[in-house]
């Protein structure tokens, strides 16, 4: 099954919010409404936020949320990829896989030397796709501040 990879644009809110949603309430988490729109807002704005979906015949199947942030550790900014989901009913399709490699392409391109993303331990599925495309060496720690 062939994936392709695009930018989110204004037309796939629903479907977008769909997979978005999905996605948080697959980390057992919550978002106000009012945090969804203010993410889609700053997606199609200039705002250091972007999006990805992948697509297999023709529909939405996959998100990936990404920013560029400056490092104390180099001159180039680094790419974080912040969000990714992929529809459960085709994981296991190459959908994770292409929006990875399409946002390697993009963060490249941008002049960036480092794409880095957390997971949480027991995501054992993604954590499969992440082990064959990237390494790991280190630990996050989180205090929140809310």
């Amino acid at each position: 099954m062939t994936t392709t990879v695009r930018k989110v644009e204004v037309g796939d809110k629903e479907r977008w919010l769909e997979l978005f949603k999905a996605y948080i309430v697959f980390y057992e988490s919550e978002l106000s409404d009012e945090q969804f729109e203010l993410t889609w807002n700053r997606i199609h704005s200039d705002f250091n936020m972007n999006g990805l979906l992948a697509e297999q015949d023709g529909k939405i199947i996959g998100i990936a949320h990404y920013i560029f942030r400056p490092s104390t550790w180099a001159v180039e900014d680094f790419c974080y990829l912040e969000d990714l989901f992929v529809d459960p009913a085709v994981r296991g399709t190459g959908a994770g896989r292409a929006l990875i490699e399409a946002l390697t392409e993009i963060a490249r391109a941008a002049g960036s030397t480092r794409l880095y993303w957390t997971t949480a331990p027991e995501n054992a599925t993604a954590r499969r796709l992440y082990d064959k495309v990237a390494m790991t060496n280190r630990v996050q720690y989180r205090i929140a501040l809310n």
